[in-house]
C-alpha cells in the first residue's frame, strides 16, 4: 500500500505502517477498544468512520455487526486497500473529504474518527465536528481519539515548541488541544459530553507496542526497522519527541451525544 512512497517524505504513521505496525492510534488498541465499547455499537447502528486509514479500527467495528458502515478517506491508495476488508455490501469505503463526504444529513447513529482532528487547522477542526453533528440523528454518538496537551493551562511557548517539533518529525501539521479545549470543540458544535478517557502517549514504547501488536508482530516490526535505516531514523525522531514531552502529551478519547 505504501511501497511507492519515499520514507523520508511520507507521513509518520505511513512509515510505521510500512514497517508493519497495525495499531497507529495515539492511545493504542486499549483506548480504541474502550471507545468502541463506550459508543455501544449494535446491529441497529449506521456507522460512519472518518479517515479509517489501514482499516484496523474498521475491522473492530465490523465485529459489532452494525446495520451499515461507511468509511470516508481522501487517500485513493487507502481506499483500494480498505475495499478488500469489507465483509459485505453494507460495509463500504468511499473516497472523499470528511468535511463534505456526500452522505445524507441525519442518517448516522455513530460517527467515529481517530487521529483525524489533531492534524487539522482550527477552522478544519470545527468543520469536521460540524459535519459529524450534521450526519448524526438525534441521540447519535460521536467518538474521537486524539493527542491531548497537558495541562489545560499549558504555557503557550511550550505548546508552540511541541507542535512545531511534532509537525517536523511526522511530516504532517500537528495541532493537538488540551482536554478542556477538545471538550470545548465538541460542546461548541452542539454535542453533550458523555465519556472522557485518557491514556499515556506511549505509542512507541516497547511495552505498548507488544500489547498492541503481540510478540511476533513486534519482532517483525523490529526486524523491518533494523533493516531499513531511513525508517529507523524517522521512527527514532518521533519516539524522542514522545519521550521528551511525555509529561505534556497524552491520548484522549471522547464520546459525545447529539441532543
Amino acid at each position: 500500500m505504501f511501497e511507492q512512497y519515499d520514507i523520508e517524505k511520507m507521513p509518520g504513521h505511513w512509515v510505521l505502517a510500512r514497517m508493519g505496525k497495525k495499531v497507529l492510534r495515539p492511545g493504542g488498541r486499549e483506548l480504541t477498544e474502550d471507545l468502541i465499547a463506550a459508543l455501544r455499537i449494535t446491529s441497529d447502528d449506521a456507522v460512519v468512520e472518518f479517515a479509517p486509514g489501514i482499516g484496523n479500527t474498521a475491522q473492530a467495528i465490523f465485529k459489532r455487526k452494525p446495520l451499515s458502515y461507511v468509511g470516508v478517506d481522501q487517500n485513493e491508495e487507502a481506499i483500494k486497500h480498505l475495499a478488500s476488508l469489507s465483509p459485505n455490501d453494507n460495509y463500504v469505503f468511499i473516497n472523499g473529504n470528511i468535511t463534505s463526504p456526500g452522505i445524507e444529513e441525519g442518517t448516522a447513529t455513530v460517527v467515529f474518527g481517530e487521529a483525524v482532528l489533531t492534524m487539522q487547522t482550527e477552522e478544519s477542526k470545527h468543520a469536521v465536528a460540524a459535519e459529524a453533528y450534521r450526519l448524526l440523528k438525534s441521540g447519535g454518538r460521536y467518538g474521537i481519539h486524539e493527542i491531548a496537551l497537558q495541562p489545560d493551562t499549558i504555557d503557550e511557548d511550550l505548546r508552540a515548541r511541541i507542535t512545531g517539533e511534532l509537525s517536523r518529525e511526522i511530516h504532517v501539521g500537528a495541532r493537538p488541544l488540551t482536554s478542556k479545549e477538545w471538550t470545548g470543540l465538541l460542546t461548541g458544535a452542539g454535542f453533550r459530553i458523555e465519556t472522557i478517557l485518557e491514556k499515556p502517549m506511549h505509542m512507541l514504547n516497547l511495552s505498548r507496542v507488544v500489547r498492541d501488536e503481540g510478540v511476533l508482530g513486534t519482532a517483525r516490526i523490529a526486524f523491518n526497522i533494523a533493516t531499513t535505516p531511513n525508517a529507523a531514523r524517522r521512527i527514532a525522531g518521533m519516539r524522542n519527541i514522545f519521550t521528551r514531552y511525555h509529561g505534556n502529551l497524552s491520548a484522549i478519547g471522547i464520546v459525545a451525544t447529539k441532543e
